[in-house]
């Protein structure tokens, strides 16, 4: 999994409350169990018409958002059905960090363990960012995970809560099976141990 520590990048403003995981990535792009090729589906309803054509009004298809790394989104996203495959498609699209007023909890756990940062933050300090995102590419916004902070392009500062163990994978880039390789020496000596005094095991 990528490092996380600092950020520099474009928000996109996704004002709509209760974007679940059927919106993010609908069911008909499961039947993948890669990791990679999500991003082009992500919000497929809302991006492309029946024919496959890009709908310019939605946000991500705008020119000053087509690279964009943060999300400002309203309260409740994630919520829905447990799919993986949500953060899946929003990691392979570019998004490192998503900010909102509250997550669904299975869609925010599940975003740690993929490599994005969600972030909680009070109704008038998402307000202050979703207007900051609306200013388009030449305002970008700044992520501090070490800090805990969140700049905008204005120099206004929020700080933000995360768990430390959370918070300890991001930096170090460990998802479940990196924090497992990190026990690797003493995974090898109890099983050498194990197998010493258990043979017939």
């Amino acid at each position: 999994m990528e490092k996380f520590d600092k950020l520099s990048g474009i928000a996109a403003p996704l004002p709509l409350v209760n974007i679940d995981t059927d919106m993010i990535i609908p069911k008909q792009f499961l039947k993948t169990i890669k990791r990679s090729g999500l991003g082009v589906n992500l919000f497929d309803e809302m991006r492309y018409d029946r024919d496959g054509n890009e709908m310019p009004d939605f946000v991500l298809n705008k020119p000053a958002y087509r690279e964009a790394q943060v999300l400002v989104t309203g309260e409740n996203f994630g919520c829905g059905s447990s799919r993986e495959h949500a953060p899946w498609a929003l990691a392979d699209f570019g998004i490192k960090a998503i900010i909102s007023t509250s997550f669904a909890d299975i869609f925010y756990n599940n975003c740690f363990k993929n490599g994005i940062l969600p972030i909680v933050l009070p109704q008038e300090q998402v307000d202050v960012l979703m207007s900051d995102a609306e200013k388009g590419a030449n305002a970008r916004m700044e992520i501090d995970l070490e800090a805990q902070t969140v700049t905008t392009s204005d120099g206004e500062v929020f700080g933000f809560e995360v768990d430390p163990h959370r918070k300890h994978c991001l930096i170090n880039g460990l998802d479940d099976i990196g924090l497992t390789l990190e026990k690797a020496a003493a995974i090898d000596s109890f099983e050498a141990r194990a197998a010493a005094e258990r043979p017939w095991v």
